[in-house]
């Protein structure tokens, strides 16, 4: 990560009493959060315990760092005792372990620059990591080239993103990447790119003034949204730190327990309880989860700013609902179009297949899918569904009635399919509530 510098320095709705609803069951860590939500935490090889870490309110950690040679082999990896035990704790929690390769390193890519020059050094490269992956039953890896300049070494770093994440995914590993907060540099990571990883984890602390304030780093993440970034896969990270002066946000509360509840304190500037909660909400809506550096600066109990997170999206309910689908007219399932998440995608029906286009999750009176909200385009008979950026509208809100219906908050009319027609592809719109077969719903959500 950037930030290695510093290292020198309830319940799921019922509807028609006669549906069968389906039970969607997750490992114990991840049922802190809404399906899709991903809690990601690095954990340092120089610092902090593994046994301390709280792994109920994680999804995944990525263990830094290893590093690259020039030819494509890998360095060793640090404290592999270290390594092993973090795996099996979280394993035992359902959380997932990747290797992080890279980091900071004093500024200097050099190694990665020759390794992605040539096929030879990718192959190596590629394979190396895969033996890794291997040998610890890692779940995945996170690139952290910091950083591919646009051009020459944008082109290289997207044949090795594609030839790492034919490798993995084909062993059903995860592949992820740390990326700049934003700017020309940012470019280097081509839009070939997203397509590739499972998501990128974007670090949007280390700029900002005050440093990574709010506003800025919802910027960040928006930044990468309009290159062409599904909402789904963009991570918002946060610090658990200061700047300018690098202080563990543990020491900070050390030095005054107030500081849990601010964002500065003698010159320097951090994100408090209430920034990370704030973050938190506003990555629930419109983006794929929260990323922190690093687990080993947070503290425990009330003033944790990883509890702050898990408060934030979860709302303190170890066992908030976890989605599932919704199942309408012919027995299709709702079905976001080519699993989009770009904002206007049509809503409709489509044979159930299982895929995280048809995963919903019910917020409030929202339902959402690929990170979006289901979003009624007017209020008319014939205002098509839609996906769209959560905005908290009551056309993005929906009421649940006993009879199957889904009720528009807005409208007042109810989710229709049009026709009516059950063929895959049939666009889902607003109509008045008619109580017909073509609107009622089940929600396995």
């Amino acid at each position: 990560m950037r930030s290695l510098r510093s290292r020198l320095g309830t319940a799921c709705l019922a509807l028609a009493a006669a549906a069968a609803t389906i039970t969607v069951t997750a490992p114990a860590a991840q049922a802190a959060y809404p399906a899709g939500f991903k809690s990601v935490g690095y954990m340092p090889s120089w610092s902090g315990s593994v046994s301390s870490i709280q792994y109920s309110k994680l999804t995944h950690i990525n263990y830094s760092f290893v590093l690259p040679n020039s030819n494509g082999t890998l360095q060793g990896v640090p404290d592999p005792g270290k390594l092993q035990q973090l795996v099996s704790l979280g394993h035992q929690n359902g959380v997932k372990v990747s290797i992080a390769v890279g980091g900071w390193n004093d500024g200097n890519d050099d190694n990665f620059e020759v390794l992605a020059a040539s096929a030879n050094g990718r192959t190596t490269f590629v394979n190396a990591l895969v033996n890794l992956v291997n040998q610890y039953n890692l779940d995945g890896v996170d690139m952290d080239w910091e950083y591919p300049d646009p051009g020459v070494e944008g082109d290289n770093y997207t044949l090795l993103m594609r030839q790492l994440g034919d490798a993995l995914h084909s062993r059903g590993k995860l592949l992820t990447a740390a990326v700049v907060s934003e700017g020309g540099t940012a470019n280097g990571v081509q839009p070939a790119v997203f397509g590739i990883v499972d998501w990128l984890n974007i670090m949007a602390y280390d700029g900002g003034s005050p440093h990574a304030n709010y506003d800025w780093s919802i910027n960040s993440v928006n930044f990468w949204k309009n290159r062409g970034l599904p909402a789904s896969k963009a991570v918002l990270g946060v610090p658990f730190y200061s700047r300018p002066t690098y202080i563990a946000y543990k020491d900070l509360v050390a030095q005054d327990p107030a500081n849990a509840n601010r964002d500065t304190y003698n010159g320097n500037s951090y994100n408090g309880i209430p920034t990370i909660k704030r973050k938190t909400t506003w990555a629930l809506a419109n983006a794929g989860g929260i990323m922190n550096w690093e687990l080993s600066q947070d503290t425990t109990g009330s003033t944790s700013l990883l509890n702050a997170i898990w408060e934030a999206a979860s709302g303190g309910n170890p066992n908030p609902p976890t989605g599932g689908t919704i199942t309408g007219f012919g027995g299709k399932c709702v079905d976001v179009a080519g699993a989009s998440s770009a904002n206007g995608t049509a809503v409709q029906l489509w044979t159930c297949n299982g895929t995280n286009a048809q995963q919903w999750t019910r917020n409030g009176q929202t339902l959402r899918a690929l990170g979006k909200c289901l979003d009624a385009s007017g209020t008319a008979n014939g205002a098509v569904t839609q996906l769209w950026d959560c905005t908290g509208a009551g056309n993005q809100q929906w009421t649940a009635e006993a009879n199957g219906q889904l009720r528009n908050v807005a409208s007042g009319r109810c989710l229709d399919a049009t026709g009516p027609s059950s063929a895959d592809g049939t666009r889902l719109q607003l109509w008045d509530c008619a109580a017909t077969a073509n609107q009622r719903w089940t929600l396995n959500a």
